[in-house]
């Protein structure tokens, strides 16, 4: 009995997918299958639906502080994309010091300049 089971529906779907030999990723339906505009005209009027009816989640301020510091304490355990994040900021740092004292430079020209 359990061989008729076997080569029932299971192998028939089986038998289908693998038997062309590619690898075909399911047809998009329903929800998935519409443009994104419409996706987001019906996800829109979602949100509307339920602020309307007062059921709609609403961020405080204490659970907004306690969402953000669970997303760093995980981006954190990344070890080299925080060095990555340091470096680019100390880059910025030093480039934003060199402009400034740049700038400072060629204020300090003209005046001097100008004073003469």
């Amino acid at each position: 009995m359990a061989t008729s089971k076997e080569n029932g529906k299971g192998s028939a779907q089986k038998g289908s997918s693998g038997s062309s030999g590619s690898t075909q990723a399911p047809a998009k339906r329903g929800f998935a299958a519409m443009d994104q505009n419409q996706q987001r005209e019906i996800a829109s009027k979602g949100g509307q639906a339920a602020h309307q009816k007062g059921t709609a989640h609403e961020f405080d301020s204490e659970e907004a502080r306690r969402a953000g510091q669970k997303g760093g304490e995980a981006v954190s355990r990344n070890r080299a994309h925080m060095a990555d994040i340091g470096r680019k900021g100390g880059e910025s740092r030093q480039s934003a010091q060199r402009a400034a004292a740049a700038a400072a430079k060629n204020t300090g020209n003209r005046q001097g300049e100008k004073e003469s």
